[in-house]
C-alpha cells in the first residue's frame, strides 16, 4: 500500500478513524446471536427511530434516523434492540486511550470517530499509514471492535479517505493523489456539504468534484455566502484547519425519543427531568456553566419547536436548570397531540463554573 510521504518537511498527516456500524457491532460483540444477522440499535414500536443499523441491515437500505416502521417494511427480519449509551462511552473513551498513546492532537467528533494529527507519532514510527494500521490492529485486539481509517495530508481527504475501504478497510490520499480525487467524487459525498446544498448545487449545474473546481470564488460567494471559500478549497484538496483537541464546546445538551407518545405535564416533567440529570452532570464533569437554556419539542406527527430563555448569570445549580425548563416546558400547555421526543441544551457556555457559595448556587 502507499504511504503518505510529505511533499514538504512539515506536510500534515491526519488520519480519519471511524468505527464501523458502531452500535449495532457493540451489540453483536456482546450477544453472539445477533452474529451475521440485520440488527438495528434503537426503538422498535411504531414511532421509534433507528439509531445504527448492522451491515446485515444495510444490506436492506436500512440506515440511522430512519423511521423504525420503514426499517421493518424493508426487512421483516430485522431485530430491534434497545441502546445502552453508557456501553458506548465506556468503550469510546478505551478508543480514545489508544489514540492518546500515539498522539496528543485528538479531535472527536462523536463517540465513533475522530481525527487524529499524527505530524509527530509518540511512538516515532515512519508512516502515518502504519500508525493508522497498528491503532486499527489494536482497537481490534483490545475491543474486538473494527474500525476504518483515512489517512491524509488534511482533514478533509482524510475523512474522504475512510468511507472508501468500509468496513475494516484503511485508504490513503496522497498529496499527489488529492486534486484528481477530489475531482472525479459527487459534491453529496464532500463531508460539509449535505442533501439541501448538493441539490442546490446540481440546480447550478455542479455534479461533481471537477464542476465545483470551475467555478469562480466570487461565484460561491454569491450563492453560498460565506461557505464559498470553503467549497473553493476542497474542491482543489485544499483544507487549512488544523486537529483541534481543545474545541471550545459551544453547548451541553441532550434529548430522547419516547416508545410511547407523552400527553400529561407529570409524565413530561419526569422524562424531562432525566434529561437534565443527565446534561448536568456534563457540565460538572466538563466545569462549565451556562446562560441560555432551549428546550427542544418533537410531536406526535413530527412538528418542532424549541423555545429558549437566557439569564443574566450562568446556571448554578441542576435545580435552576430543572426549574427554567419546566417553566418553558409549562408554557406550552395546554397540547392537543402527544409529545414524542424532548430535549434540553445549556448554551452561552462559560469554562469556569461558578464558586460554591450560597449566593451563586442559589443564582441570586
Amino acid at each position: 500500500m502507499e504511504s503518505l510521504e510529505p511533499t514538504t518537511e512539515r506536510q500534515r498527516k491526519i488520519i480519519h478513524i471511524d468505527m464501523d456500524a458502531f452500535y449495532a457491532s457493540v451489540e453483536q460483540r456482546d450477544n453472539p446471536e445477533l452474529r451475521g444477522k440485520p440488527v438495528a440499535v434503537g426503538g422498535a414500536r411504531e414511532r421509534g427511530v433507528v439509531a445504527a443499523a448492522s451491515y446485515e441491515a444495510r444490506k436492506f437500505g436500512i440506515h440511522s434516523a430512519m423511521p423504525s416502521v420503514t426499517a421493518r417494511r424493508k426487512c421483516a427480519e430485522l431485530i430491534f434492540v434497545k441502546p445502552r449509551f453508557e456501553v458506548y462511552r465506556e468503550i469510546s473513551q478505551q478508543i480514545r486511550a489508544i489514540f492518546a498513546d500515539y498522539t496528543p492532537l485528538i479531535e472527536p467528533l462523536s463517540l465513533d470517530e475522530a481525527y487524529l494529527d499524527v505530524t509527530d507519532n509518540l511512538q516515532g514510527l515512519p508512516t502515518a499509514t502504519a500508525v493508522a494500521e497498528e491503532i486499527r490492529a489494536r482497537i481490534r485486539a483490545e475491543t474486538q471492535l473494527t474500525a476504518s481509517a483515512g489517512v491524509s495530508y488534511n482533514k478533509f481527504l482524510a475523512k474522504l479517505a475512510s468511507d472508501q475501504r468500509k468496513p475494516d478497510g484503511i485508504f490513503v490520499i496522497t498529496p499527489k493523489m488529492g486534486p484528481a480525487f477530489v475531482e472525479t467524487l459527487p459534491v453529496g459525498k464532500f463531508h460539509g456539504i449535505g442533501p439541501a446544498t448538493s441539490a442546490k448545487m446540481n440546480r447550478l449545474g455542479i455534479h461533481t468534484g471537477l464542476d465545483l473546481k470551475a467555478q469562480t470564488l466570487a461565484f460561491l460567494q454569491q450563492h453560498f455566502g460565506k461557505s464559498g471559500p470553503y467549497y473553493y478549497s476542497i474542491s482543489r484538496g485544499i483544507d487549512e484547519r488544523p486537529v483541534r483537541p481543545d474545541r471550545v464546546r459551544k453547548s451541553v445538551g441532550g434529548e430522547n425519543t419516547f416508545f410511547e407518545n407523552l400527553h400529561d405535564k407529570p409524565a413530561m416533567h419526569e422524562a424531562l427531568a432525566a434529561i437534565i440529570d443527565k446534561v448536568w452532570r456534563h457540565c460538572d464533569k466538563a466545569n462549565v456553566r451556562g446562560r441560555t437554556v432551549t428546550l427542544k419539542l418533537r410531536y406526535q406527527d413530527f412538528e418542532q419547536l424549541t423555545r429558549s430563555r437566557s439569564l443574566s448569570h450562568p446556571i448554578g445549580s441542576q435545580d435552576e436548570l430543572e426549574r427554567v425548563s419546566f417553566e418553558l416546558l409549562d408554557a406550552l400547555f395546554p397540547m392537543s397531540k402527544g409529545v414524542r421526543l424532548l430535549g434540553v441544551t445549556l448554551s452561552s457556555l462559560d469554562g469556569d463554573a461558578p464558586q460554591a457559595d450560597g449566593q451563586m448556587q442559589l443564582g441570586l
